[in-house]
């Protein structure tokens, strides 16, 4: 990743192979989400059965702020398809 511009929604491929990783595979024959931190710090997702289609880029803050809230459930309603709660705003 030699001073390539990286954006949101760029080519997955032009983050290059290595690094990325199925933090979050399962038992659904291999199609799951792939995660590459980059070297400033943000956070790249690929859907692995397209790796070379975009890549969403997210920043630090918004990874710990999902992970967290994931952990606390406020993304249950995705699993459930029962109504959104919405929970107090939290700050990182």
């Amino acid at each position: 990743m030699d001073r390539i511009r990286i954006y949101n929604g760029m080519p997955a491929k032009e983050l290059g192979t290595d690094g990325w990783h199925k933090p979050w595979s399962g038992g659904n024959g291999g199609e799951c989400v792939e995660a590459m931190r980059l070297g400033d710090g943000r956070v790249a997702l690929r859907q692995s059965t397209d790796p070379d289609g975009p890549a969403l880029i997210y920043t630090h803050h918004e990874i710990v702020s999902f992970i967290e809230g994931a952990k606390a459930g406020d993304a249950d309603f995705l699993l459930t398809g029962g109504p959104h709660r919405h929970p107090e705003r939290r700050t990182v």
